[in-house]
């Protein structure tokens, strides 16, 4: 039955596609406890890692020449952390779930896949 639901889910999420070289990312979660218990009260980071899940196709040019996205689904990327944070108005939640919108142009790195 579990497996069903997300099957479900995530046929809605891929439903709902971004637009331009707008990126739709899940952030994950920064620690918040060492492994030995310690909580850490500042969270002093200044990037932080998310999940690609959606993308839009791409920027046009003024020429109609397109500039593709370098980003694809599936790919984890290092992102400014108040990009991810989704207090800027780019939050998003589909599905009870809360997702941000990033340019891809906002993206530090991408995960090299070997």
């Amino acid at each position: 039955m579990n497996l069903i639901n997300n099957k479900n889910k995530k046929e809605k999420i891929m439903n709902m596609k971004p637009m331009g070289d707008q990126l739709l990312l899940k952030a994950r979660e920064t620690k918040t406890k060492t492994k030995s218990g310690i909580i850490l009260t500042s969270n002093n980071d200044v990037y932080g890692y998310a999940d690609v899940i959606n993308t839009g196709t791409g920027l046009f040019t003024q020429t109609g020449d397109k500039i593709p996205l370098t980003v694809k689904i599936g790919d984890v990327v290092l992102a400014p952390v108040n990009k991810l944070s989704g207090k800027n108005g780019n939050e998003i939640k589909l599905e009870n779930e809360t997702y941000v919108l990033v340019r891809e142009s906002d993206i530090a790195m991408v995960s090299i896949k070997s």
